[in-house]
């Protein structure tokens, strides 16, 4: 049975969300425009993954990669790539009908986008070992959690509160 796939006005609340998650995150962490643009990053969703990539058990996940930068400094610059899993998307706003797809999303790439931050900003190693990736998966969902906190999206609430057991409450992260 093939996997659901975003059809064209499921990719126009992808480009919405990921537009509203690159202006939270830069202001959770007081970016500059120019501070901003340091974050290499696309966007890949289910049409345009390997045959092998699709997961189950996950909305989404970051696959890492060189680039050639600047060509006067010659050297590889890290991106990222945000991996959408469609199907995994859909069918959690399918299965509970207070779940919308926009804040769903935003929740999504607010999520990786942190990551990415934390990631470029040397916080964290994107090859940790398990167990400090469970650990930073718990701290970006409570940073997710802070960054979207004041967003008056409706039913973005019930989305937060859908992560809060993933939450890293326990860790002391100051407000």
């Amino acid at each position: 049975m093939p996997l659901l796939s975003f059809t064209e006005k499921d990719f126009l609340t992808v480009s919405d969300a990921l537009e509203i998650a690159e202006d939270i995150t830069a202001n959770f962490f007081k970016f500059s425009t120019a501070q901003w643009k340091r974050h290499s990053y696309e966007v890949k969703t289910l049409g345009h993954l390997d045959p092998e990539e699709p997961a189950k058990e996950v909305l989404a996940f970051l696959k890492k990669g060189s680039a050639a930068g600047d060509e006067v400094k010659r050297k590889l610059k890290d991106y990222y790539l945000i991996c959408l899993q469609d199907h995994m998307i859909l069918r959690a706003a399918q299965r509970d009908g207070k779940i919308a797809l926009l804040p769903l999303l935003l929740y999504v790439f607010t999520h990786e986008l942190i990551h990415i931050v934390r990631f470029c900003s040397f916080m964290q190693r994107f090859d940790a070992h398990p167990a400090e990736r469970e650990r930073e998966e718990r701290l970006v969902h409570e940073l997710t959690y802070r960054a979207l906190g004041d967003v008056p999206l409706p039913s973005l609430g019930y989305v937060l509160d859908s992560y809060s057991g993933h939450r890293a409450v326990e860790l002391g992260i100051p407000d």
